[in-house]
């Protein structure tokens, strides 16, 4: 048929045009914030890409969801402003009759947001947690940079070595402040190199000075050394918990705790809007030529945000225990989809909320 056929190509161009657009934003925003966790020390600089890349697979679904619902509004609106609409309503067709084209359009995608929630979610907050604490491990030397004071993997010790002097496990100038067992000290020296002894790796420095006090006492000791050993720290043995956001969907419904249900209560959110957003698109787009299609999109991107921020609301709810999360997914995405169809029944035949009104009769003169 022509006129599900003319949706649907205009609908793909639409959605191909604006995924691009909301891909490169989006991966500006991941570049920006992960260039800011590896200067801080939080994230390895070579593995940018590698981390960027499992961030930008986790926002996928939501720039799929949005980029449909994006589309959809903007071809209806562009379909409204052109007079388009009014030629396939007065042939006979009427709003009803665009959500099949608009369903069978949104289908592959609701299928990919489905996988990418379900199992690459999960998968892809895995993989960025797994290289965060693999850097965050690693022992005190591999964290020392020529040039820069780097904290130590426990916190309380300070290395500093020279710039451009870190080679062959070597380096000139090294600096260390300690603070262990209510003592503080600062030791220096010419030069160090890392020496194995048995199973454990020590930093051999030599020739240098050692100033240790007491904390809270004005005493100190001052000493030199030709040779002096320091045991490097290794990694850490502590194992932080996994987030909810990187355990599987399967282990969240064989542990149904309130934080795992609360993350199973956003994946399936984030499937359902899909869905009803296109409903949503259908009902609220319409055509006012003061505003233009702008307006018909600031209202879109209004939902849109509203439409977040409610099944992020309703995931701390469930999380806190103060909702059932099948109570939340019947009451969320069910009254949406039931107000989206009442919306849309209302634009197709032509009524207004002011003619459901029961109206006032007025009394006859006699």
């Amino acid at each position: 048929m022509l006129f599900q056929s003319s949706l649907r190509k205009e609908l793909a161009r639409s959605f191909g045009a604006t995924l691009v657009v909301l891909v490169t934003i989006v991966m500006t925003m991941i570049l920006i914030r992960i260039l800011g966790q590896a200067s801080a020390g939080k994230v390895n600089p070579t593995e940018i890409g590698l981390i960027m890349g499992y961030n930008l697979i986790g926002q996928m679904p939501t720039v799929l969801t949005l980029s449909l619902f994006v589309a959809t509004v903007g071809t209806i609106s562009r379909m409204y402003m052109e007079s388009e609409m009014v030629i396939w309503l007065s042939s006979g067709q009427s709003m009803w009759s665009f959500v099949r084209p608009i369903i069978q359009f949104t289908w592959p995608t609701l299928i990919v947001v489905f996988i990418l929630v379900i199992f690459v979610w999960p998968w892809s907050n895995k993989q960025t947690t797994d290289l965060k604490e693999r850097f965050e491990r690693r022992g005190d030397l591999e964290r020392v940079a020529p040039g820069q004071f780097q904290e130590s993997a426990n916190g309380l010790r300070v290395f500093f070595i020279d710039k451009s002097s870190l080679q062959n496990k070597q380096g000139k100038n090294v600096f260390i402040s300690a603070a262990d067992q209510g003592k503080q000290s600062m030791t220096s020296s010419h030069s160090g190199h890392i020496e194995m002894i048995g199973e454990d790796r020590f930093l051999m420095l030599e020739t240098g000075q050692r100033v240790e006090q007491a904390l809270g006492q004005a005493e100190m000791k001052v000493s030199e050394f030709k040779i002096y050993g320091t045991r490097t720290d290794e990694d850490s043995e502590t194992i932080a918990l996994p987030s909810t956001r990187s355990i599987p969907t399967v282990v969240l419904l064989q542990n149904p705790t309130p934080s795992n249900m609360g993350e199973f209560s956003w994946r399936i959110g984030l499937i359902a809007s899909t869905f009803n957003l296109m409903v949503i698109a259908l009902a609220i787009t319409s055509a006012n030529p003061r505003v233009g299609r702008g307006g018909n999109l600031a209202l879109a991107m209004l939902m849109f945000l509203t439409y977040t921020n409610f099944i992020n609301l309703g995931q701390a709810l469930v999380n806190d225990g103060k909702i059932q999360w099948l109570v939340f997914l019947f009451t969320l995405h069910g009254g949406t989809l039931l107000l989206s169809l009442a919306w849309l029944t209302l634009r197709a035949n032509n009524w207004t909320w002011r003619q459901l009104l029961p109206r006032k009769t007025k009394p006859q003169a006699t």
